[in-house]
């Protein structure tokens, strides 16, 4: 099943929002869950996932030591790869139109049922967290990004310290992620199980352009019950130059 295709015109994007249900005003922050496009009809909005898994980039070895080739094909082929098998089961049985951004059904996930809301979160959840890795990675941000997480947490080792907080102290099974709000604005938080940013019943709603798998098949077998050193190696795979592309267009999205 292909992803779906880029919306090409404010006339196309506006008949297929005003269907599927995609722009959504979500509250206290006035963020859009949605693709936008510019004056110009050139795609100005959101990273858009279709509700197939996509290849990973690089291989199950590429991100050792800090990720084991065995983590990173089971966690693949086994946990994600069943999430996304299982969300297409679920909107065939829900009627949801899979030519259609998952996020239209992550902005409405309260209207769907318990098995939508877990597939398609850990589908979405997997999609990002594949995505801003990679091996020889790591360092820190730079421009825009860097400007926005010094405006918003003071410094850079301040958004680090934060982060790493929401990641060690996530009861159980769950998620460590960066928003962006309106404003350029950029918070921190975590949310249980396979819930993300982008549902309209998470506690702090946004964006989500960088997000840590704190599940423990994410790292038992190199770490065993050490997350804060998993947690701590994750900055050395972060690829700044996607979670930067993300953010930039998420912010054009948020402040249309």
């Amino acid at each position: 099943m292909k992803a779906p295709d880029k919306i090409n015109s404010r006339r196309e994007f506006l008949a297929s929002t005003t269907k599927a249900g995609l722009v959504v005003g979500m509250v206290g922050t006035g963020i859009l869950a949605s693709s936008c496009t510019s004056a110009k009809g050139t795609s100005a909005g959101i990273f858009l996932t279709g509700f197939a898994q996509t290849p990973l980039a690089y291989d199950y070895t590429a991100l050792q030591p800090h990720i084991d080739a065995k983590t990173m094909e089971i966690h693949y082929t086994k946990h994600a790869a069943a999430y996304a098998s299982n969300l297409v089961d679920a909107a065939k049985e829900e009627g949801v139109d899979t030519s259609k951004p998952l996020e239209n059904v992550l902005a409405n996930i309260s209207k769907y049922s318990v098995k939508m809301r877990n597939n398609g979160g850990g589908h979405y959840n997997h999609e990002l967290f594949w995505s801003i890795m990679a091996p020889n990675a790591g360092g820190k941000p730079q421009g825009k990004l860097m400007n926005a997480i010094t405006s918003s947490f003071g410094s850079y080792d301040n958004f680090v310290t934060q982060f790493e907080t929401a990641a060690k102290t996530r009861f159980g099974s769950g998620w460590a992620w960066l928003v962006v709000q309106s404003g350029s604005k950029l918070v921190v938080s975590s949310t249980p199980n396979q819930d993300n940013p982008l549902m309209d019943l998470a506690e702090i709603k946004g964006i989500p352009i960088l997000g840590l798998d704190v599940w423990e098949h994410a790292y038992y077998l190199n770490y065993q019950n050490r997350r804060p050193d998993y947690v701590s190696a994750f900055w050395k795979l972060v690829n700044w130059g996607a979670v930067a592309g993300r953010f930039e267009k998420s912010v054009k999205t948020v402040d249309l």
